[in-house]
C-alpha cells in the first residue's frame, strides 16, 4: 500500500455496470504466435471483471518470428480471415459487441482486418498494445470500423524490439523505422481527423511497475496490468459509463510529458 501511494495508485472502487451477454473479445498475438503472455492477458481481463467470451487467434500459421513479420501476402490473407470471423459472429448475433485486442505484430493484422470489413460492420473497441506498425500508418480506414475508442499502449522503453528491431527488420507494414509502440502514432496530414478523435494513446507510466509492467515489449501483457488497467478501460467502453475503477487510467496524450 505504501508503494501504491507513492506512485499515485487509486484502488478500484465500483466498476461500471456492463452487460456481457452479447460480448466477444478477439485477441491477436504478436509474431511469436500464441504464447503464455497472451493467456496472461486474457486471465487478467477476467480478474478485472471482464466476463465475456474470448478467442485467441494465432495468425502466424505455426511459422512464427521473422517469417511471420515479413510474410506480407500471407498476413493480408490472415487479416481477411479475421475479418471473416468478425462478420460471421455478427451474423449469428447482430447485438454482439466485439472487443479486438492485439499485441506487437498482431496489431497490423487487427488494423488490416478492420480495413477489410464491409462499411456497415463495426467492432466496439480496439486495443493496440506495443504496436509494430509504422508511426505514420494511416489508421483512418480501420477506425471507421470502431464504434467506441481505439486505445494504443506504447512505451519509450521498448527500444530493443520496437526501436533497434524494427529499424533492422522493418515494421509489420514493411517500414524500417522505430515503431508506433515506441513513439506513438502520428496522424498523417491526409488522414481523417474525426476518425483519429477515437484514438486514445497511452504512453508508458512508471506507476504501472506495481502491475509488472516495466515498459518493455511484453510489460503491457502482464496479468496484473490487464486486471488493473486494461479491464476497467474495456468495461468502461462497453458500458458507456465513466471509469471509476483501476489505476491511473487518465493518462497524458502523445506529446505530453510522462510523470
Amino acid at each position: 500500500m505504501l508503494l501504491a501511494g507513492s506512485v499515485g495508485y487509486t484502488a478500484p472502487t465500483t466498476m461500471p455496470a456492463a452487460d456481457f451477454s452479447h460480448t466477444w473479445l478477439l485477441h491477436l498475438p504478436g509474431i511469436a504466435g500464441e504464447r503464455r503472455v497472451d493467456h496472461n492477458l486474457v486471465r487478467g481481463l477476467h480478474d478485472g471483471g471482464w466476463d465475456g467470451q474470448e478467442t485467441i487467434y494465432d495468425w502466424t500459421e505455426q511459422d512464427p518470428g521473422l517469417d511471420a513479420l515479413r510474410a506480407r501476402k500471407r498476413n493480408l490473407e490472415e487479416a481477411a480471415k479475421v475479418a471473416g470471423l468478425i462478420e460471421m459472429r455478427l451474423r449469428k448475433d447482430p447485438k454482439l459487441q466485439i472487443t479486438l485486442t492485439s499485441h506487437s505484430g498482431g496489431t497490423g493484422i487487427a488494423v488490416w482486418a478492420l480495413e477489410k470489413l464491409p462499411n456497415h460492420v463495426q467492432v466496439q473497441t480496439l486495443v493496440l498494445m506495443a504496436p509494430a506498425l509504422s508511426p505514420t500508418y494511416d489508421l483512418s480506414k480501420a477506425l471507421r470500423h470502431v464504434r467506441g475508442k481505439a486505445y494504443v499502449f506504447y512505451s519509450e522503453n521498448d527500444t530493443v524490439v520496437l526501436g533497434v528491431g524494427t529499424r533492422l527488420f522493418g515494421t509489420i507494414d514493411g517500414v524500417n523505422t522505430p515503431a508506433a509502440g515506441l513513439v506513438g502514432f502520428k496522424r498523417p496530414e491526409s488522414a481523417d481527423a474525426p476518425q483519429y478523435d477515437k484514438l486514445v494513446q497511452k504512453p508508458y507510466d512508471k506507476g504501472w511497475m506495481i502491475f509488472g509492467n516495466i515498459g518493455d515489449h511484453i510489460g503491457c501483457m502482464s496479468r496484473p496490468f490487464a486486471q488493473n488497467v486494461i479491464a476497467p478501460i474495456l468495461i468502461e467502453d462497453l458500458s458507456g459509463a465513466p471509469n471509476v475503477a483501476g489505476a491511473r487510467t487518465a493518462l497524458p496524450q502523445a506529446g505530453e510529458n510522462n510523470p
